[in-house]
């Protein structure tokens, strides 16, 4: 396994099967991830994410000025669940059992074991952010596991079912992605 940088020109195609994300931040050394189930694509590379007023993880996006979209996998579905559990304004060694890694040049908690990582920086939108609690960000660095995630394409077919995609739907029930179908033909072949 390795993780390998994405080409930010197809960076987008890590959301494209629309997964359950993680939302991680870091300003001032503190930091936190949240999972987050409202996050979407808004063209080729940028990314828009809901993230309510009650969500320590807002504070330090608005600090920062940056957040990262983790793509989680099978084997992080009670990761997920445990950051979107517990708030690091009631616990403050949430994150003493995630394995945390950084990427140079980028000083933001990256969570080990996701497919891909997208580092985005918030395009100001102060009505938005307030009235909608939406944060667009460009996408500004982005990795992925390339035995999942490789040339710029999912490859699920070939991995181990661990590294799929997760669909969190409620009640503590995910979906993981399934088995895929190719063409011949169609957008994106590159």
């Amino acid at each position: 396994m390795a993780i390998k940088p994405v080409d930010l020109n197809k960076a987008y195609r890590l959301l494209q099967v629309g997964p359950t994300t993680m939302i991680s931040a870091k300003h001032d050394g503190i930091e936190n991830v949240m999972a987050a189930a409202w996050v979407g694509l808004v063209g080729n590379n940028k990314v828009m994410a809901y993230i309510g007023k009650q969500a320590f993880t807002r504070e330090l996006v608005e600090k920062s000025g940056y957040y990262v979209v983790h793509v989680p996998t099978v084997q992080q579905m009670e990761t997920v669940l445990y950051v979107g559990e517990h708030s690091a304004k009631d616990m403050d060694n949430k994150l003493d059992n995630i394995p945390i890694f950084y990427q140079d040049e980028f000083d933001f908690p990256l969570v080990e074991g996701s497919a891909g990582w997208l580092v985005c920086k918030v395009i100001p939108n102060a009505q938005n952010e307030q009235e909608l609690d939406l944060f667009m960000g460009e996408i500004v660095g982005a990795w992925s596991d390339d035995r999942v995630f490789n040339n710029g394409h999912w490859i699920f077919d070939d991995a181990p079912d661990e590294l799929r995609t997760v669909h969190y739907v409620a009640g503590g029930q995910f979906y993981a992605i399934g088995k895929g179908t190719k063409f011949n033909h169609g957008p994106g072949k590159d």
